[in-house]
């Protein structure tokens, strides 16, 4: 039986190591923290005893390749869908709005989720629905303008006016990429509005974890590689790789190991990858500039308050240092504490990220008050502030170009990631699109069974 290596627990390494379980390949699975979920991971809050994510992520209907992983393991009735897009949105001096789609075909849905959207002059409703559409069109002809677009840039030529920008599209821009509209790549973020907002009813839905992350799908994913034949290893950290004529011999580990592969998926990030590699190897290879990949952080703040001060499941802000507010009593169904808990967070917090935890805490109550009238008189009782300050890569448009794809000038090693080259943002549906290429990468380089019945995604 051919020895297969994943290299890293997290959404990407997990559904790796599922996808080459299913094809009865066997893998195993090496972490280097004591828990598996990479950056997309829960933790128990002492106090509350309470699940707490390191930072609150929200997927979409349109996360097929996803939601499929999640349905393998059988993890799928650990989400909750919307039965239709909602979004409510609150503006500094300007009051609510809310994006909410009728039960309508595709994309008459979009269209009546947007003009009905009153944060937006009605004007700029019909031009935003109209920039919808031209960007659509642009991704689907792989228009060459979009290449070396920002985000910012590519509104601006369609003639978006700032208080569109400011309430509509930044909110879209920033939570999908990580990243400020300025800086932010055209091409991953017209891929979002193609997949999320202009494809089916379903795919704009978003899809909420009813459950911490780590309980979202780290254990089922281990159980399913386990029974399966493969095995699943924590605390395991990789410090280097044997190569030999560009082809990997075997891994090893920080405890001496060393482990024989035929294949190995390397589902790490850039600057970890980078550290393993031998220096010459990416030059002039697609590995070349692994170090020119930078960072954009995201902050989290939970905070639990003595009554409740929010109805909705999840809010967005305008004209605000925080950016979204989720119900994590309402997802999570917990009550036992009698008031609330809400995770705030601020992503592409490139500035935030420098704050101490008391500031950075201390400016997400002055938000919460100014903007959701019931928290004025609630009392906070305990936050907690997480600081992921490599959440994703920054994916401007010199980096969106230079992402790699799953294969390596090593003929026997592949990699895996939100920052490999899917044509998405570095979400987790891109870590678990990347996981799923580069395991059927190795089934189809050293063989493998066909997917089990009822395994395969619908995505593919």
């Amino acid at each position: 039986m051919s020895q297969v290596v994943v290299i890293g627990g997290g959404f990407a390494g997990l559904a790796a190591g599922v996808e080459l379980a299913a094809r009865g390949l066997r893998p195993l699975v090496l972490e280097a923290r004591p828990h598996l979920g990479g950056r997309a991971y829960s933790f128990t809050d002492a106090a509350s005893g309470m699940a707490v994510d390191n930072g609150q992520h929200a997927l979409m209907g349109c996360y097929t390749h996803t939601l499929a992983f999640l349905e393998r393991i059988g993890a799928g009735r650990k989400v909750v869908r919307q039965p239709n897009l909602r979004v409510a949105m609150t503006q500094r001096g300007r009051g609510a709005g809310v994006i909410a789609c009728a039960p309508l075909p595709s994309p008459l849905h979009m269209l009546s989720g947007v003009l009905g959207y009153r944060l937006m002059p009605l004007c700029d409703r019909l031009r935003a629905l109209l920039a919808g559409m031209r960007i659509l069109a642009m991704h689907r002809r792989r228009d060459a303008r979009l290449v070396d677009s920002t985000v910012a840039a590519l509104l601006d030529a369609m003639g978006q006016s700032e208080q569109a920008q400011t309430s509509f599209w930044n909110p879209v821009a920033i939570a999908t990429m990580n990243e400020a509209p300025q800086r932010a790549a055209a091409v991953p973020f017209a891929a979002v509005l193609a997949r999320a907002f202009f494809g089916s009813r379903t795919d704009s839905q978003f899809v909420l974890p009813a459950v911490g992350l780590s309980d979202l799908y780290t254990e089922d994913a281990r159980h399913f590689i386990e029974r399966h034949g493969g095995r699943v290893e924590a605390h395991a950290a990789v410090v280097g790789l044997d190569l030999s004529e560009r082809r990997l011999t075997a891994v090893a580990l920080r405890d001496g190991r060393r482990i024989g592969a035929d294949a190995c998926i390397a589902a790490i990030p850039p600057r970890a990858l980078m550290a393993l590699l031998p220096p010459l190897l990416g030059r002039a290879t697609a590995l070349d500039g692994l170090d020119r990949f930078s960072g954009s952080p995201i902050v989290s703040v939970h905070l639990w308050l003595d009554r409740l001060v929010l109805e909705h499941a999840f809010l967005g802000l305008v004209g605000t240092t925080t950016q979204w507010l989720f119900n994590r009593s309402q997802l999570v169904a917990d009550e036992s504490q009698g008031g609330q808990c809400l995770s705030a967070v601020i992503s592409a917090a490139h500035d935030v990220v420098q704050w101490d935890s008391a500031a950075i805490a201390a400016r997400v109550v002055e938000d919460l008050r100014a903007m959701v009238p019931a928290a004025r008189v609630a009392t906070v009782m305990r936050s907690v502030v997480v600081k992921e300050k490599q959440a994703t890569i920054s994916t401007t448009p010199d980096a969106d170009r230079a992402r790699p794809g799953v294969e390596t000038p090593i003929t026997n090693l592949f990699l895996a990631g939100d920052w490999i080259a899917t044509g998405l943002p570095p979400t987790i549906e891109s870590a678990v699109m990347s996981g799923n290429l580069a395991a059927e990468r190795v089934a189809a380089r050293i063989g493998g069974s066909a997917v089990p019945a009822g395994t395969r995604d619908p995505g593919q």
